[in-house]
């Protein structure tokens, strides 16, 4: 392996020559039936993802796989896996890729094999799980769990929320639905009193994830589940039967005696990139039992080997984080919107926010040196063919041009469809999805301005037949991949935020009583 350098993306020959390019292809030309089929990668867990409506031609193409072998994509890539310290901003490891199984070396910490300690924290949620189902753990008056809320935020909600929406309705058509799971995130109190006004407190099960041991919002959460509990008087009801935790053996959570069961994870793995730790087996396990879970890692793990590939024509998540590196700074687009035609990823792209944003949305370089070129776009998005009836009049007509990730399947997770005018519901969805990518590309001429569609707006498709739980895992790790390919590129740490601590420490000192700035203390006198 070469030795690896990190320098900045304006540093890089090979960017310099991609921003010499002068014009880009027109899609109206470019895009034909030999380049549909053509311009199509493997994701891993059936998943494929197509390109051939984005805005590159092989002159392009070419000259982005240079810019991966200067900025040595690949080395960074397996410098990570064999656990060298990438996130510079808190000198640790980045192993989310371990949870799914190896892809380089052993990696050791402190005398442990870190692939034996992440995989013997499955197998006791395995273990806890199917005694779960089997009746021999039962709450505290006697009665088997029906129900699960998880109880934490940001990567503790938003992946494993996102995940478990994904799998209901499949879990269901399978008749696997093991358990209910709940989500309360929000410190609102609105949050939790809606979640727990439907539930029966002696059927459910709580997990309350909080790595540090120290979040704010989820701590008062769990203090209000416990007290709402308490407030039914329901005879031999106690809150420690009902509490696991999730968090890290150092924190304070991890000594508690208010829960009756704890499960791991390590600072290696960061609150977004969790959702393959125990903060989403647990849930996942709970309501669907260990299979699913166990299939939507084989499905990441399948992603994570495909990411190693050096032919950026071979490999699917560095050749869209290259695409998307060319959108952002070359041709100066500044979003990104991810458009699933699946109503189970409804809030994967509320999931994919964060990941991205949270992760990409540096202005100083791994050094802390800042930086002069753009770097994360802004990223959303909405089920189709909802997004079509809310924002795409924008991405068709509007003054900026926005790249757009689709996301379909052939079939639905249910087997139960209706048909009318002549086609199913399912017919319909697929129809939508391939019309809107032609328009997108090819547009459409009119007099009226007014109905004048310009085309060569780029998508994107990622594909399967069907949404499992092996291709939901690869699903999630491509866009794990794609971020972390594009924080290498622009050289910026995609592993720390930073971003989120300030407003936290000026929350700290109004609930301290601590002396305020006046600006704070003015917003604070017009909100109480």
């Amino acid at each position: 392996m070469r030795d690896i350098i990190y320098k900045n993306l304006d540093g890089c020959h090979s960017y310099r020559q991609i921003k010499d390019v002068v014009g880009s292809i027109e899609l109206k030309v470019a895009l034909t039936s030999e380049r549909i089929s053509s311009y199509s990668i493997p994701a891993g867990g059936g998943i494929t993802y197509n390109y051939a409506a984005k805005l590159v031609d092989e002159r392009i193409i070419g000259l982005l796989e240079n810019l991966a072998i200067e900025q040595q994509l690949a080395e960074k890539y397996l410098s990570l896996a064999d656990g060298e310290p990438v996130n510079t901003g808190e000198n640790r490891k980045v192993l989310h890729h371990l949870m799914r199984g190896r892809i380089a070396g052993d990696v050791v910490f402190e005398g442990q094999d870190l692939w034996q300690f992440y995989k013997s924290e499955h197998e006791r949620i395995y273990d806890f799980s199917q005694k779960v189902h089997t009746g021999q753990i039962l709450g505290s008056t006697g009665k088997q769990f029906k129900t699960v809320i998880q109880i934490g935020i940001g990567g503790s909600d938003l992946g494993p929320r996102a995940l478990y929406l994904a799998l209901k309705n499949y879990a269901r058509s399978q008749k696997n639905e093991k358990l209910v799971a709940l989500f309360i995130s929000n410190i609102d109190p609105d949050d939790p009193n809606d979640v727990l006004s439907a539930i029966d407190f002696e059927t459910t099960i709580f997990i309350l994830v909080s790595k540090s041991g120290t979040t704010q919002e989820t701590l008062a959460n769990f203090e209000f589940v416990k007290c709402k509990m308490m407030e039914k008087e329901i005879p031999g009801l106690s809150p420690k039967q009902h509490f696991v935790v999730v968090t890290s053996k150092t924190s304070p959570l991890s000594k508690t005696d208010r829960t009756f069961n704890s499960f791991y994870i390590d600072d290696f793995i960061g609150g977004r990139y969790s959702s393959t730790s125990a903060v989403g087996a647990l849930v996942l396990s709970l309501a669907f039992g260990s299979g699913y879970f166990q299939d939507l890692l084989r499905g990441a793990h399948e992603a994570d080997k495909q990411a190693l590939n050096t032919d950026i024509r071979k490999n699917a998540s560095m050749m869209d984080a290259l695409i998307g590196l060319y959108e952002r700074n070359v041709l100066g687009m500044p979003a990104t919107a991810v458009l699933p035609y699946s109503q189970a990823l409804v809030r994967f792209p509320a999931h994919l926010q964060q990941l991205d944003m949270e992760s990409n949305g540096k202005s100083v370089n791994r050094y802390g040196d800042p930086i002069s070129y753009l770097t994360g776009p802004i990223v959303f998005g909405e089920p189709g063919t909802n997004g079509q009836h809310s924002f795409y009049q924008h991405l068709h007509q509007g003054t900026d041009i926005i790249p757009l990730q689709f996301i379909g399947f052939t079939q639905a997770q249910s087997d139960f469809d209706v048909s009318s005018d002549g086609t199913l519901s399912q017919q319909k969805l697929v129809a939508n999805l391939a019309a809107q990518i032609t328009a997108f590309a090819l547009g459409k001429e009119d007099l009226n301005r007014n109905r004048h569609f310009s085309g060569d707006r780029p998508t994107s498709l990622l594909y399967s037949s069907k949404l499992t739980p092996r291709a939901l895992g690869a699903l999630l790790a491509h866009f794990e991949n794609k971020v972390m390919f594009q924080g290498f590129l622009w050289n910026i740490n995609s592993f720390d935020q930073e971003g989120v601590q300030l407003g936290k420490a000026l929350t700290s000192q109004v609930l301290a009583g601590d002396s305020l700035n006046p600006v704070l203390s003015s917003y604070i006198k017009l909100l109480t």
